[in-house]
């Protein structure tokens, strides 16, 4: 009979110790999940901040590099409207040059 109590005692602290445990490994996995939770929204508010920086940054530079185009493109345009065509010259070189060649 003392066996039997000792047995049976030794499975209550058994069963408590499990719960404990359970109990333990529930409350880890709630911090857990918790600060994982947080990290996720921080990381998210963080990207979110720098993402927004970068296209601002990129949308600038973009609008800095069409004008930057934009000026230079009308500068050619300018430079070249004032050259004269000498179409007569033009004529008479073409004509030089690939009259060696036949």
């Amino acid at each position: 009979m003392d066996n039997e109590k000792a047995l049976e005692h030794l499975l209550k602290i058994e069963a408590k110790a499990a719960a404990l445990v359970n109990d333990a490994q529930a409350e880890a996995d709630r911090r857990i999940a918790e600060n994982e939770k947080k990290n996720r929204e921080i990381f998210e508010q963080r990207f979110s901040v720098e993402s927004q920086a970068k296209e601002t940054a990129l949308r600038k530079e973009k609008d800095r590099l069409k004008k930057q185009y934009q000026k230079e493109l009308d500068d050619y345009r300018q430079e070249i409207s004032g050259i004269k065509t000498d179409v007569q010259r033009f004529s008479t070189l073409f004509s030089e040059i690939y009259s060696g060649e036949g």
